[in-house]
């Protein structure tokens, strides 16, 4: 292969949405149908790719088609290009329609629970034209999303740096996870002395691939004890709290979540977990627009009125 043929003019744009559609669809009718275009015109065009950077992007079977090794490096790339050039006309259609850019933040809110609904309230107040978009996906998920600027600056528990991107973290707070339980629950009223004695309640847990679970998996390890028997496994704050107030169930979550809901409380037992840092992760070597400057300096305004460590000293 020519490493100079991918820039010499006649490797498209097209080709790059054509290699991300064909592996998100599996099949070249899938793509055909999914671009509006036909199954002959899909054929070519891969045949085009692979002619101009001389490797197999796809391979071929009775039931469709799958990556190569080299389809695997052009698709990562691909989905990058497509995505930034997406972002791009996405920014100017913002800011020619409404001389503002809008704002893709991503986030899993129950580790920003309290931190980003206060945060675009008082965004909004002050710029009422000013769009945002919550995207609301697993961590690893939301980090792919980040990389391919799909989505502008990340909010919520701090995670590790991902190799396909350098990041940049802001730590905003650490955050506590406690056991939180409806208002109204009979431990509420009867001493507790640890976790043991709460093994015959209904549990819901985080889901076995978080790192909340897998340090929650660890706790009962260190202290004997095997996983309850009784238990849901859940992340989605709507469902689990209605589960939570419906039953004498008992979650482990941040504890903003538990101290900020009048119809929640949170039972007076630390958890020896690994706190939470909840921060703002964004591309380092890409400068955030001005619009995603604002929602930043937002989020820093409201973290420092929110301290979760003297919140739960007061209680």
């Amino acid at each position: 292969m020519n490493v100079d043929h991918f820039l010499d003019g006649r490797l498209k744009l097209r080709h790059l949405v054509l290699v991300t559609v064909v592996a998100d669809e599996g099949t070249l009718v899938g793509a055909a149908k999914a671009m509006h275009v036909t199954q002959p015109v899909v054929t070519r065009s891969l045949q085009e790719i692979e002619a101009i950077i001389g490797v197999e992007v796809f391979s071929r079977g009775p039931r469709g088609v799958r990556p190569t090794q080299y389809g695997d490096i052009l698709i990562e790339h691909a989905r990058a290009v497509v995505g930034n050039v997406q972002a791009a006309a996405e920014r100017i259609h913002g800011l020619q329609r409404l001389g503002m850019e809008p704002v893709r933040v991503g986030t899993i809110l129950a580790g920003a629970h309290s931190l980003l609904p206060q945060t675009l309230i008082r965004l909004k107040k002050a710029h009422p034209h000013l769009t945002v978009s919550v995207v609301e996906a697993m961590p690893e998920e939301l980090g792919l999303q980040l990389s391919r600027g799909e989505v502008d600056v990340l909010v919520g528990r701090l995670q590790p740096s991902s190799p396909r991107a350098t990041l940049r973290h802001v730590r905003l707070y650490e955050e506590p996870v406690r056991l939180v339980v409806r208002h109204e629950h009979p431990c509420l009223s009867t001493p507790t002395s640890g976790i043991e004695d709460l093994m015959d309640l209904p549990w819901i847990l985080p889901g076995r691939n978080t790192q909340l679970r897998q340090e929650l998996d660890e706790l009962f390890g260190r202290r004997g004890l095997p996983l309850p028997a009784n238990v849901i496994e859940c992340s989605t704050i709507l469902t689990l709290k209605t589960v939570l107030l419906e039953t004498d169930a008992v979650a482990p979550l941040p504890l903003l979540i538990g101290a900020r809901d009048p119809l929640l409380a949170v039972l007076p037992l630390g958890l020896d977990t690994v706190p939470r840092e909840i921060g703002i992760t964004t591309i380092a070597d890409r400068r955030p627009s001005a619009s995603t400057r604002l929602l930043i300096k937002e989020l820093v305004a409201v973290a420092r009125e929110t301290d979760p460590v003297l919140l739960e000293s007061r209680r």
